[in-house]
């Protein structure tokens, strides 16, 4: 009886486990589909049909390119960087947010909540402030990122431990500090010319999006989510309880920060790029939780590709809606704030964050 009992649930882990593989198989056509889309829409009005073309002539030279080099110059140096760091941004966002979730036990933690995003952007608006552009941008936002965290850490310490909730409260006070040096920098910029930046900057664009960010978007991003994806099994026993967990023989504490070392580097790397772009990392994973559950072995990559194909879409709906381009921040939060709503009432309809 013992054995039989034992292996009831292998059916039941099956049919859940190939449900996944189908819903991820379908996001996945349906992220294709979107990247597609997203290259043929614009000012330039191009067809999949001449986009391939464009694409393939690199690879081996047509005998007579039949198109507007301007077109060539749109697809490649303006629409893939930008649809490429959408991708890799709402990816490398909902990942992060998933793997927290989890990590803290609570649905209300998003990539922000260590810090990191807040000192990313006061890292960014210093450089704007100081007349600095380009690439030193970038890596003082980046590094500003990753100082953020390392001082919450040293907050969240005491004699070699460090508890969740300190951690929490932590992030919030650097968050805090760091939001009133952006506002004190807004304060005394050029109103004229480095308030305006400041200001859009913060909001959230991948409008300049070029190649060397892509290739910065994906160093943060690539090994981050995949340290992440190889502790799916840890996540699943911490977001049990820490005293669970320990009993079960995991290293605690290790995942914990390479976790949370891991989720810095992608808000840092996003906000360095593109700046603060919000309610990705919080809203997309739950929508992946109702499609496949709270295993994080099907509940990463769903929300990955999930947060991948959404940010897209938004991309598409910012520089297409009006004449002048719609920062992504704003509308990941109009539409983020609703859907979230709704979710957390259901939430709380159904028990709570423990009925997952």
């Amino acid at each position: 009886m013992s054995t039989y009992s034992a292996r009831m649930p292998q059916p039941a882990t099956k049919g859940r486990n190939l449900g996944a593989v189908s819903v991820l198989s379908i996001l996945t056509c349906l992220l294709v589909a979107a990247i597609l889309y997203s290259v043929t829409i614009g000012r330039y009005d191009l067809s999949v049909r001449d986009v391939a073309y464009i694409l393939i002539d690199n690879v081996h030279p047509l005998v007579v390119p039949y198109w507007d080099p301007v077109h060539e110059v749109v697809v490649e140096q303006v629409r893939l960087p930008r649809i490429m760091a959408a991708v890799i941004i709402g990816f490398g966002l909902s990942v992060s947010g998933a793997a927290l979730q989890g990590l803290f036990r609570n649905p209300l933690v998003d990539p922000g909540v260590i810090g990191v995003t807040s000192g990313a952007g006061f890292g960014g608006t210093l450089a704007i402030l100081m007349g600095l552009q380009g690439y030193i941008l970038l890596a003082m936002a980046f590094l500003f990122g990753i100082g953020s965290v390392l001082l919450v850490k040293l907050l969240s310490t005491v004699r070699g431990r460090t508890s969740m909730l300190t951690l929490v409260l932590a992030g919030v006070v650097i968050s805090a500090f760091f939001s009133a040096a952006i506002s004190i920098a807004k304060l005394l910029a050029d109103p004229f010319q480095k308030l305006p930046a400041i200001t859009y900057w913060l909001m959230g664009s991948i409008a300049s999006s070029n190649y060397l960010d892509v290739l910065l978007l994906v160093a943060a991003v690539g090994p981050s989510a995949a340290a992440i994806y190889l502790l799916r099994f840890q996540i699943n026993i911490l977001s049990l309880g820490e005293e669970k967990a320990r009993a079960l023989g995991t290293k605690v504490v290790l995942v914990q920060w390479i976790i949370l070392v891991a989720s810095a580097l992608i808000s840092a790397g996003v906000v360095a790029t593109s700046g603060i772009i919000g309610w990705v990392g919080l809203v997309i994973p739950h929508v992946g939780r109702a499609l496949v559950g709270a295993s994080h072995q099907r509940l990463l990559p769903v929300s990955g590709v999930l947060g991948a194909i959404y940010l897209l879409l938004v991309d598409d709906l910012a520089r297409t809606v009006t004449t002048a381009e719609i920062p992504l921040g704003i509308i990941t939060a109009l539409i983020g704030v609703p859907v979230f709503a709704v979710i957390l009432r259901r939430l709380h309809a159904r028990g709570g964050w423990s009925s997952d």
